[in-house]
């Protein structure tokens, strides 16, 4: 019998856990976490004949036989030790994402990646395959794990909409989807990736074995790295056919408030009900796809007009006295809660702070001091924030601390400042207080609902 190894009990985990065991693999499941979270799915993967070890580091060294496989979710770092001395030895050493590809490559893919604009670009063209009648489920990041759509008794698709973060690409060398999409490309994740030049190759890798390639050519880093390695590329903008960095005729681009692909105009940009010329961008992107995989015009623009949004993602929340509050807690980066701040009306009281990340924030202080009436700072990065905001001469700053707190001092700042926009754009990872961004996002969504109902 052959044995896998996988690292890590998040979702991805389980879910390439379960595969294996359902292909007759003998598997072992590890984690360094213990407590009650992780009870209930120990019991589960205990039923399905699969050894648990929490508490444990993974080291192949002390393993013996040593697994044929060994699979690491998104979450553990891919130059971690031990993952590290299991590619040493020669051990099948892969991530989750990966594994899926083994087992759903027959399944034409379209694999979005890029710093920020993933989920929005994901959830977007799942949503307009799926209105074509395909079954197109999106998985990776968002959705359900990839290795869960391959399970026996998971529904048989037509399509696999995975975005596939850096994390993801780094363990999974071989996944060549039929449709490549690049979003964006800003400094992130350096304290795992080292350089910039490191987080750009592995992006680039996935969109190398793209059979097609679609590029937003609004992005400065893009167009000066990406024209001359995708000769035959799909490129999109906002700006109009005249800015697209190479061949227009097969572009996607907005014209006259209208998003033409290939000189063919598919859907207002207005039908989207996401604000911002970053989201115009972001349809543009999920348009071309539908459009290059043979989806009728009028299939793509009833699904544009029928998307809701994106949980987390300039998400309104609620409102009060004719203030809005939203929740853009996907933003863990200087770069994507600049775009926040600039999508929604202004003046705003801004909600930032969390765990941060290293990149270059200039750009993110300048649209506070021209956008923000008050900043209120949660999390670790509250000082640090506070100062940098002050050195550049902006002194409408608290420490609140959390969120709880952060949300009706926001409501009183804007009363005051006649400000029609709480906006909770942290701009940091959220682990010093939240599991992911998602629970914060989720708990945000409460305290406002909480606290606009005792105002009733």
């Amino acid at each position: 019998m052959q044995t896998a190894w996988i690292v890590g009990l998040g979702k991805s985990g389980v879910a390439a856990a379960q595969l294996l065991a359902a292909q007759g693999w003998q598997v072992t499941v590890s984690d360094r976490g213990t407590g009650d979270r992780l009870a209930p799915i120990e019991a589960t993967l205990t039923q399905l004949g699969i050894q648990v070890r929490l508490g444990d580091t993974f080291n192949p060294d002390p393993i013996e036989p040593r697994p044929d496989l060994v699979v690491v979710s998104p979450g553990v770092p891919w130059d971690s030790p031990g993952v590290a001395r299991a590619r040493a030895l020669g051990i099948d050493t892969i991530g989750e994402m990966e594994l899926a590809w083994r087992n759903l490559q027959q399944t034409p893919w379209v694999a979005i990646t890029g710093t920020n604009g993933k989920t929005t670009t994901t959830a977007l063209t799942a949503a307009i395959f799926q209105a074509a009648g395909l079954k197109a489920p999106a998985c990776g990041n968002i959705g359900a794990a990839a290795c869960g759509l391959a399970l026996p008794e998971a529904d048989p698709i037509d399509w696999v909409i995975a975005e596939v973060s850096s994390y993801q690409i780094e363990s999974s060398q071989n996944l060549a989807p039929k449709i490549g999409i690049w979003t964006t490309f800003t400094p992130d994740h350096l304290a795992r990736h080292y350089s910039l030049d490191n987080y750009f190759n592995i992006k680039a890798s996935l969109i190398d074995r793209a059979a097609l390639q679609i590029l937003n050519g609004d992005d400065p880093a893009l167009r000066a790295q990406a024209i001359a390695p995708y000769p035959n590329a799909i490129w999109t903008s906002v700006a109009g056919r005249d800015q697209l960095p190479a061949n227009p005729d097969r572009g996607a681009w907005v014209e006259d408030g209208w998003a033409v692909v290939a000189g063919q105009a598919i859907v207002p940009v207005s039908a989207l009900a996401m604000t911002g010329r970053h989201n115009q961008q972001n349809l543009l992107m999920a348009v071309a796809a539908a459009h290059y995989a043979g989806i009728a015009p009028e299939t793509i623009a009833q699904a544009v007009r029928d998307f809701p949004g994106v949980p987390h993602r300039l998400e309104r929340v609620g409102s009060w006295q004719g203030i809005d509050f939203i929740n853009d807690s996907k933003a863990t980066n200087y770069d994507a809660a600049e775009v926040g701040l600039k999508a929604v009306a202004q003046p705003a009281i801004l909600i930032a702070g969390g765990e941060a990340k290293e990149g270059d924030d200039r750009a993110w202080i300048s649209a506070i001091q021209s956008r923000a009436a008050a900043v209120l700072l949660i999390g670790s990065a509250a000082e640090t924030f506070q100062a940098n905001l002050q050195a550049a001469g902006y002194g409408a700053t608290e420490i609140v601390e959390t969120l709880d707190r952060a949300v009706p001092r926001a409501a009183e700042l804007a009363k005051a400042h006649e400000a029609p926009i709480v906006l909770l754009s942290p701009a940091c990872a959220s682990f010093d207080q939240f599991p992911n961004f998602e629970v914060r996002g989720d708990h945000f969504r409460q305290c406002c609902l909480d606290w606009i109902a005792q105002q009733s």
